[in-house]
């Protein structure tokens, strides 16, 4: 391979400490566990003895030809007695360590009983470990779903600051991609795994019954194994770990690329995009190769070292039959249980790719699981109790907050709305307008100070139930798969039909809704491919008056839409905002020419408020403005 290799842009992978996590995750499933050890153990046990029980029946065959050539009458001493006074002390010491009859042939009975025995024992082990392999699967999909829920669920519960500082391809690789690998590598290894560990002690156990030193030779060719496993594979573990960086990083950007896909032919950046994806893809090029060849090294070197300690157990063994050490059956099922001592091990190697690739987007996953939280919500303070008057009162009290240490973006800012009024809020990029509204939502929480709604900090609410008495409607359209109809209705799940065509007609959504085939249960798309950005604006407006919020926030809502719609929306948000405490951020005269109160932020201060009349009458900051908010 040539050129850099790719920035990993995560540690190696510490395969242990991963894999214990992964293991932790099979507590809920503690009992099937037990079952599927008990019924491996027995399984493979019974499996094992197979070889023993068919070397039994080679005996029993060896033994009935060697007998049949003997003198019938003679006991087997006498016959040992004879060979050695012939001078055949090779074959004296073969008869002593047989247990043959002189003069008595091939038990043929004795030997269909041994076979049908083993057979027997086969189907009854092959029946264990089929029920075993299901119970395991059970507790794989089980775990694995539940490890899905985790990180559906962790996605709730991460702040905003998060999603903010992560790149989305990057994370829905992570959620996505990780999962999907740790899934797959999980199932198909870890049964594999179980039965093969469990298969070399057992093997273990039968090879040392029959001959310690045999055992001991084949045992010899295990640490010379595991040198070249780990000369190998601590250099695999960080090209595994670099792939899926790399994956991440390529889903990044195809996911900007397609999204932005109008821009990027817009300002001819198409070879620029197009070279990013040949880094990209050459970057995962080279990490898949080098760890999928390194990998791949681990089988041929394990089962070169497994044919060489094979070849030592052959020539030994022979040599032990010859010398009346062992029989010929033991050696026929010492070899058998050499090859199930061997295969397990070469199992284990050819799917430590596997394994590596599956820990590596397990780390991920886990590092994704173990990001900080958001702070513990509230105690479930009501917002307003029964009966206390109008609802909406807001108050920020001394509040400052920076998205970085050291960088404030509101400084000791302190502002009283009451209730059914509306705030306009204008000043230039960057001033801290939507920041104030990230604030009121508790997307993120102040540095210092109090918000208070209805004269309740919002720190002691449960924000679920915070968000669900404001309304919001933002410059950036959202829209899901679906109907129109149930776009709008997500403002409200349990709203009626009726509602939702009242909300609709109150949102002027009717008026584009009528020309298309299929009226409302025209289906839309999540980039809302089909419809303008105006008509995306008019639907999420509706929804916005389907929800019936306590407090609404208006962000550049109204910014896609034509001049003549714009009329008719702030028609209908006049009504939408009647008793209720709004939030405009706008930037047009128009929009925000009416508000009861208008604020001046310039770097997170307020530096003017009033009405529209009265801020143009002090010629001061909002009259600065006023020129560029009228364009």
């Amino acid at each position: 391979m040539t050129g850099p290799m790719p920035d990993s842009g995560a540690r190696a992978v510490d395969f242990s400490t991963t894999a214990i996590r992964l293991a932790r995750r099979l507590g809920p499933q503690r009992r099937l566990v037990a079952g599927v050890v008990g019924l491996s153990l027995c399984g493979i046990a019974i499996g094992v003895a197979g070889p023993r029980i068919l070397g039994h029946a080679t005996d029993l065959v060896f033994n009935g030809v060697i007998g049949r050539g003997l003198p019938a009458g003679m006991t087997k001493q006498q016959a040992v007695d004879a060979a050695r006074a012939q001078g055949r002390g090779t074959y004296a010491d073969m008869l002593s360590g047989m247990d043959v009859v002189p003069g008595v042939g091939v038990d043929f009975a004795a030997v269909a009983r041994t076979l049908l025995l083993a057979m027997g024992l086969y189907l009854i082990a092959a029946l264990m470990v089929w029920t075993q392999a299901r119970l395991l699967n059970v507790i794989l999909q089980r775990t694995l779903r539940s490890l899905r829920r985790d990180v559906e669920d962790k996605m709730h519960r991460l702040p905003l600051r998060y999603f903010d500082n992560q790149r989305r391809g990057e994370l829905l690789s992570r959620v996505t991609n990780d999962v999907d690998n740790t899934a797959t590598s999980v199932s198909m290894t870890v049964s594999q795994l179980f039965s093969s560990v469990l298969t070399v002690l057992v093997v273990l156990g039968m090879m040392l019954s029959i001959s310690p030193l045999l055992a001991g030779i084949t045992l010899l060719g295990v640490p010379v194994s595991l040198l070249a496993v780990r000369a190998i594979t601590r250099r695999s573990q960080r090209l595994f770990a670099a792939q899926w960086a790399a994956t991440g990083r390529l889903n990044a950007h195809i996911e900007e690329t397609y999204s932005g896909v109008t821009l990027v032919r817009t300002f001819g950046h198409r070879d620029w995009a197009q070279q990013r994806f040949d880094d990209c893809n050459d970057a995962m090029y080279r990490a898949g190769f080098g760890a999928q060849f390194l990998s791949g090294l681990v089988s041929p070197a394990t089962g070169l070292i497994a044919n060489l300690g094979y070849v030592a157990v052959a020539v030994v063994g022979g040599l032990q039959v010859a010398t009346g050490q062992v029989t010929l059956g033991s050696i026929q099922a010492f070899i058998a249980y050499v090859r199930q001592f061997n295969q397990p091990l070469g199992n284990l190697a050819s799917m430590y790719n596997m394994l590596q690739s599956g820990a590596a987007s397990a780390e991920r996953v886990f590092e994704f699981l173990d990001e900080p939280e958001e702070s513990a919500d509230g105690s479930g303070v009501a917002l307003s109790p029964n009966g206390s008057g109008p609802r909406g009162r807001v108050e920020f009290r001394d509040v400052n907050f920076s998205y970085r240490p050291g960088v404030p973006v509101i400084e000791d800012l302190s502002l009283v709305v009451e209730p059914g009024s509306t705030v306009a809020i204008v000043g230039p990029t960057g001033a801290g307008k939507t920041t104030l509204v990230n604030l009121l939502m508790r997307f993120y929480d102040v540095d210092s100070g109090q918000i208070l709604i209805d004269d309740v900090d919002i720190t002691a609410v449960d924000r679920s139930a915070l968000r669900s008495t404001i309304g919001m409607v933002l410059q950036d359209t959202w829209l899901f798969t679906g109907t129109i109809a149930e776009n709008i209705g997500y403002g409200r799940p349990d709203a009626g039909e009726d509602e939702v065509l009242s909300a609709a007609r109150a949102a002027h959504v009717d008026r584009f809704v009528d020309t298309l085939p299929n009226g409302y249960a025209t289906r839309v798309s999540d980039d809302g491919a089909g419809i303008s950005a105006g008509e995306k604006q008019l639907i999420t407006i509706a929804r916005a008056f389907l929800a019936r919020p306590q407090l609404l926030i208006l962000d550049e809502a109204t910014s896609s839409v034509d001049t003549r719609t714009e009329l008719l929306i702030q028609r209908a948000m006049r009504e939408l905002r009647r008793e209720r405490t709004s939030f405009i951020i706008a930037h047009r005269l128009s929009t925000i020419r009416d508000a009861d109160l208008i604020l001046v932020i310039q770097a997170g201060r307020i530096v003017e408020q009033g009405t529209h009349s009265e801020l143009l009458t002090r010629r001061g900051a909002y009259w600065e403005m006023s020129g560029a908010i009228e364009q």
